[in-house]
């Protein structure tokens, strides 16, 4: 048996998803045209901030909360037809993520290099 490391998977995924810089995310947000989704650990936007009025769901639950046919799912928390803009701490959760969101359907999904490192040091409002 063969088991492909956590490197390897963030490797692939870095490889078939859409990365964006904070400046195109930003304008994407600005514009409305996206759902800006943070996917860190709660303890984490405790600990560092979070961006204003980003969506927060943990990265554990993603699939679940974005499935109109799961029990789970947070009926107008997002806006299915806009484009899913991930971000975690510093990429590779929401690389993964948003590989994750494609293989469920979703086209239009991308997430922001350098996660939440580079937000914080972008024109985003970390609260």
């Amino acid at each position: 048996m063969t088991i492909k490391s956590a490197q390897t998977l963030v490797k692939e995924a870095y490889s078939e998803v859409k990365t964006i810089d904070t400046k195109e995310a930003f304008n994407l947000f600005k514009e409305n045209k996206c759902n800006l989704i943070d996917i860190r650990d709660i303890r984490e936007l405790e600990r560092d901030g979070k961006v204003e009025n980003a969506v927060h769901i943990p990265r554990g639950m993603l699939e679940f909360w974005i499935d109109p046919n799961s029990q789970y799912f947070k009926d107008g928390k997002l806006d299915l037809q806009k484009e899913m803009v991930l971000f975690c701490a510093a990429g590779a959760r929401s690389a993964l993520a948003a590989k994750s969101l494609q293989d469920m359907g979703f086209e239009k999904v991308s997430h922001i290099d350098g996660g939440f490192g580079a937000v914080k040091k972008s024109e985003f409002k970390i609260i």
